[in-house]
């Protein structure tokens, strides 16, 4: 069965395919989180989208419901953190210069603690600016790739630094698509749940809970027709004549598929022309409806 557009659905159909833009507090795991909002909601599953140490707060997108399907776009996008650099002697007066040497590709192991393999990999770090420095301590604005350690890269700053340096706290501020500008908190998913189960109205929930679209809107968009919808829906590819518009996508990148009416079918990775007349367009990741 299709879904209807995102802004026409009810409450419950809202949380069953939902995402909500959650500020992690001090102290929980984000496994934790996931598993209270899921309780909160009252539906059978919920997915937090990149992991956060308990003593992190900040960005924590938590899909709702089936929208727990969505929680590889996460791994496609870049991350933003704050965060403070704990130095173990003086700073340098050139540690700009020296930070700024770790813009790029960087050589990384896992920590112990890790749950992957402690296995040698790159990762990229975009921006990394010095916001203010004091004393021993340096507020530093991190946008990176999914999957760097913070903590990892804080101690080698130290060692480049000739300081020695440790990660204080940090703060996650971004996590594609979602910002910190939208951030909600716990208690605000509870008073919209508790307003719509004891009164009936859900103005406050939908600022809260958005519909899980929401998380695709950084990946490129397929429009589908409706009954090429209802053939994905049983497992069907995506094939040229049911392609209604395409965003440019590289082959084998991973894209979005939506119904006219901007309800979410699929996810697939690009593998043809979409404005060729026939041949396979799209090969099926995950099917969300």
């Amino acid at each position: 069965m299709l879904r209807g557009p995102p802004d026409d659905r009810s409450p419950a159909d809202l949380l069953e395919f939902g995402v909500v833009n959650l500020d992690k507090p001090p102290g929980p795991s984000a496994h934790q989180v996931a598993g209270w909002v899921r309780d909160m909601a009252e539906v059978e599953q919920a997915a937090h989208a990149g992991t956060l140490d308990p003593k992190v707060t900040g960005c924590l997108p938590v899909l709702t419901g089936t929208a727990t399907r969505l929680s590889q776009v996460f791994l496609e996008g870049s991350k933003e953190y704050v965060a403070v650099l704990e130095l173990h002697d003086k700073p340098p007066a050139d540690i700009e210069a020296i930070v700024a040497e770790f813009e790029g590709p960087l050589y990384q192991k896992p920590p112990r603690k890790s749950a992957v393999a402690r296995r040698l990999r790159v990762r990229e770090v975009y921006e990394l600016d010095v916001i203010e420095v004091k004393d021993r301590q340096s507020l530093l604005r991190i946008r990176c790739e999914s999957g760097t350690y913070i903590r990892k890269l804080c101690h080698d700053l130290g060692l480049a630094l000739g300081t020695g340096a440790h990660m204080g706290h940090l703060r996650r501020t971004a996590t594609d698509p979602f910002d910190d500008a939208t951030l909600v908190t716990m208690e605000d998913l509870a008073d919209g749940l508790a307003r719509w189960r004891e009164d009936g109205e859900s103005d406050w929930l939908r600022e809260v809970v958005h519909p899980a679209e929401r998380a695709l809107s950084h990946l490129p968009e397929i429009t589908i027709a409706p009954s090429a919808a209802e053939e994905v829906a049983h497992g069907a590819q995506i094939y040229a004549p049911g392609v209604i518009d395409a965003e440019s996508a590289e082959e084998g990148q991973l894209v979005a598929c939506f119904t006219p009416d901007e309800a979410a079918v699929c996810l697939g990775t690009m593998v043809g022309d979409a404005e060729a007349e026939e041949g396979l367009v799209v090969e099926l990741e995950r099917v969300l409806v």
